[in-house]
């Protein structure tokens, strides 16, 4: 038995165009587990053109979907979706849950002495400070903290 799903015209994920409806086998779980976690994965502010659920998406829908490419003469020619492994698949949503779930460092606890090194025990806060600053920070801003980087103080 074969089921339709329908894609909402706003998704940033639409396999082809807003009206392409897409035919899947009801059985397809590992796609619809790709589809839940990339839309609970966390935006990049550090690039924001550059998104990583934006392109494992796009690999999803080209292995699940099939995909439209043009040729070398311009024509358009439609990719075939692969053969897809599901215990594979399944193994690798489950990897990307436990990223989304940070499962590894709620295992692997970093101690206080590794996050706080005696050289320098503020490099990890001031790192996380600036990662924080950076996606709000103005064109004049970057070339200011350019120049102190150039010139140091002491």
């Amino acid at each position: 038995m074969r089921e339709l799903l329908v894609f909402p015209t706003t998704s940033p994920f639409l396999p082809y165009n807003e009206s392409h409806q897409v035919e899947i086998m009801s059985k397809s779980i590992p796609y619809r587990h790709y589809i839940r976690a990339l839309s609970q994965w966390p935006k990049d502010a550090l690039r924001p053109d550059c998104q990583f659920q934006t392109i494992l998406q796009r690999s999803v829908n080209r292995r699940f979907l099939g995909a439209e490419q043009k040729d070398k003469e311009g024509k358009v020619v439609k990719i075939e979706p692969e053969k897809i492994d599901k215990k594979r698949e399944l193994e690798q949503v489950n990897a990307l849950y436990s990223l989304l779930g940070n499962r590894y460092s709620q295992k692997y606890k970093l101690s206080e002495e590794f996050m706080r090194p005696q050289n320098n025990p503020d490099h990890y806060t001031n790192l996380v400070k600036e990662l924080e600053e950076a996606p709000k920070r103005s064109w004049w801003g970057n070339m200011v903290n350019r120049w102190k980087g150039v010139v140091r103080y002491q």
